[in-house]
């Protein structure tokens, strides 16, 4: 992708010193976000946490930014709080840790080998998100560059456990609601949409996380048996089956009881919001996922309305008996499933946990267990008409000379509801990341000629914030 996808608009002479500074320092910003995404930071697998923690405070500090590093329930945050002239205070959410690299086989190098292909930067967390904070960490350089008072006070606050959806920043929030009080709150960046148009998310669906398991009748130690006996001994893969099934109807509605009470539908605002989206929302999946045809032949405005305000109930995982080459005719002794459940405002992870187990036993299923395994990102969004949106949808509208896509609700969770239930701050994807791809999969990668433009949009945002 080249750099003209990005066509901003110049808007004064300070925009074009703070540009100079970011080209003659680019190189310096690719390498440090070359050491970041070194660090192997996998939160599933609790690996190099503390260690990148540190390494993130020592990176902000070769930005001139003095960080520290804090303790969490969970792994450490690093927190800088720097001073401005403005009233208005910003706080900038991102994370350090990333996603577990499987399969490793796909990757053309290694996922912690930082490699430079045909303009890109290709490693582990470069696009998702490590190359979002070097961007707004240069855009603070530059800033100073021009003037050693920021316009405005911004708090950045990094965290190292997002890709596992956060079980303790939203409890390091509410202890340190004082250090990190602000007027506005963006979480990770915006991107561009395919066809250039800058994207300023408003809202993240929440997540529940469970794991359900069947198991074999046996009283004893659990082994698998032979399949000669399935004529008379359960197959718990058969039941995992049948409670599975229970879960949706054949038009993909959640059969839960309840699971819908607390939706809150989005109203005439969201639908005008969302009426830009649909020819840019279906080239993208097509492109991303080769797909022809979407569930139940959705498309235009009632396909984006479903992505970004349905919840959801999906299959991420299953894992019974024999599965490689060959044969070996067994009767498997468990059967487990990994189920993501998306929520939209104002359902709450934990009410939803006790629907999907009051279901299971209403139909039958009261020996299958269900694990928990994250019931802390709740749904959160800021509504379009609040001021500050306002506010950054016009200097967004100015610096790219077209019309932002406001995006009510991202498809995907985040930690949103803690900045604006215990700080009080309207959030919202503030900014433009680079451009890139492949986040969560082999060869994630960012297309280095667009730091640039971002760096320099992000500084003029930051500035004109202030106003």
């Amino acid at each position: 992708m080249s750099e003209t996808v990005h066509a901003e608009r110049r808007r004064d002479a300070i925009d074009e010193r703070i540009e100079a500074h970011v080209r003659a320092n680019l190189e310096r910003y690719v390498a440090s976000l070359v050491e970041l995404c070194a660090s192997p930071s996998i939160s599933a697998e609790d690996r190099a946490l503390p260690e990148t923690a540190a390494l993130v405070a020592r990176v902000m500090g070769d930005f001139g930014i003095e960080a520290r590093v804090m303790p969490t329930p969970g792994a450490p945050a690093v927190v800088a709080a720097l001073p401005g002239r403005s009233s208005r205070r910003l706080l900038v959410y991102n994370h350090y840790d990333v996603q577990p690299v499987d399969p490793l086989d796909e990757w053309v190098d290694p996922p912690f080998e930082p490699t430079r292909r045909d303009g890109r930067l290709v490693a582990r967390g470069v696009a998702d998100d490590k190359g979002d904070l070097i961007v707004r960490l240069a855009a603070v350089e530059a800033l100073r560059a021009v003037d050693p008072e920021l316009p405005l006070p911004i708090t950045f606050l990094v965290e190292g456990q997002e890709e596992i959806d956060g079980p303790a920043i939203g409890e390091f929030i509410r202890d340190q609601a004082e250090l990190l009080a602000c007027d506005v709150a963006f979480g990770e960046a915006g991107s561009l949409t395919p066809s250039g148009r800058p994207e300023i998310v408003l809202g993240v669906k929440g997540m529940l996380y469970v794991e359900i398991e069947a198991r074999g009748p046996a009283a004893g130690p659990v082994i698998d048996a032979h399949s000669s006996v399935a004529p008379v001994v359960e197959n718990p893969a058969w039941v995992l089956v049948r409670a599975l099934a229970s879960l949706r109807d054949v038009d993909g509605r959640v059969r839960i009881a309840g699971f819908y009470d607390r939706v809150r539908p989005f109203d005439d605002v969201d639908r005008a919001a969302l009426a830009s989206l649909p020819g840019d929302v279906e080239r993208e999946l097509r492109a991303s996922f080769g797909v022809s045809r979407f569930l139940d032949g959705v498309s235009g405005a009632a396909l984006a309305e479903r992505l970004y305000g349905a919840p959801t109930c999906t299959i991420a995982g299953l894992r019974s008996g024999y599965a490689g080459p060959g044969i070996k005719t067994v009767l498997p002794s468990v059967a487990t499933a990994k189920i993501d459940f998306r929520l939209v405002p104002d359902q709450r992870p934990e009410e939803i946990l006790e629907l999907l187990r009051r279901h299971l036993a209403d139909e039958g299923f009261d020996n299958v267990v269900v694990r928990a395994l994250t019931t802390t990102v709740v749904p959160a969004r800021t509504p379009p008409d609040d001021p500050l949106v306002l506010r950054v949808v016009e200097i967004t509208r100015d610096w790219y000379g077209i019309e932002p896509v406001v995006v009510p609700m991202s498809p995907g969770g985040q930690i949103f509801e803690p900045f604006l239930s215990v700080l009080g701050a309207p959030t919202m994807f503030g900014g433009v990341r680079p451009s890139g791809g492949n986040a969560h999969a082999p060869n994630e990668f960012i297309e280095i000629d667009s730091l640039v433009p971002a760096i320099c949009f992000t500084a003029h945002l930051f500035r004109q914030l202030a106003e």
